[in-house]
């Protein structure tokens, strides 16, 4: 998991460089599509760290709450994602 968290913070730090590409863009008042093609991608990277903590997230907060056998933490975590999913078509 060291790794995978490793490897989280340097797509974020990735995500942080593109970020500032595109301030530059817009200040070098750069062609309109060629901005939105950076967000788009900036956007798609964003969705992958995000699928990777959900995953992590599942792998092991959830599935420790299943192994406990507790009813009151597992429907925590359950209502968690809930919460999640039902921001996420907002």
């Amino acid at each position: 998991m060291a790794s995978g968290k490793q490897d989280r913070i340097n797509r974020l730090a990735r995500v942080a460089g593109q970020v500032n590409g595109v301030a530059r863009m817009i200040e070098q008042d750069r062609y309109c599509m060629e901005v939105l093609d950076q967000l788009q991608a900036i956007k798609a990277a964003l969705a992958k760290v995000e699928a990777q903590v959900l995953r992590d997230h599942a792998a092991s907060c959830v599935a420790d709450a299943i192994a406990s056998g507790d009813a009151r933490d597992q429907q925590q975590k359950f209502s968690e994602l809930i919460d999640l999913f039902e921001r996420a078509r907002r």
